[in-house]
């Protein structure tokens, strides 16, 4: 019986290692992709009016890729477990946006933010779970 126990602890351990793991990468992946549409905004005439729909996507695609990656081994719980990457996503980019802007507030681009997240990494922990390769 402890045996079984051990595994199963073991196996959640790594779990939330991956859950984290994928919340990080999806982090940085947005850092390039913001990185790169910074550069196109310098440089080209895009209008400043696609800034926040452009955040939101890039947002969006780095939780779908991050929460796919960590669940990829999972195997089980794709929805809950690519939830939980969007969501310590967004909580760490609330959390840094207020520290960085002295204040935190909820505006309707801040519930879209929430709400894209989570969705996107239940899309992304669907997907890595199902992955064949």
């Amino acid at each position: 019986m402890e045996k079984v126990s051990d595994l199963e602890k073991n196996q959640k351990e790594r779990n939330v290692s991956r859950i984290v793991k994928g919340s990080v990468f999806a982090i940085l992946l947005t850092l390039v992709f913001l990185l790169l549409f910074s550069v196109m905004l310098t440089y080209t005439n895009i209008s400043e009016k696609t800034i926040t729909p452009v955040v939101i996507v890039i947002t969006a695609i780095s939780i779908l890729i991050g929460s796919s990656i960590s669940t990829k081994n999972i195997n089980k719980n794709g929805i809950l477990n690519g939830g939980m990457v969007g969501a310590i996503y967004i909580i760490f980019i609330y959390i840094l946006s207020s520290i960085i802007c002295s204040g935190f507030y909820l505006s309707l681009k801040s519930i879209l933010m929430i709400i894209s997240a989570i969705v996107a990494g239940m899309i992304g922990g669907i997907i890595g779970v199902n992955k064949k390769i």
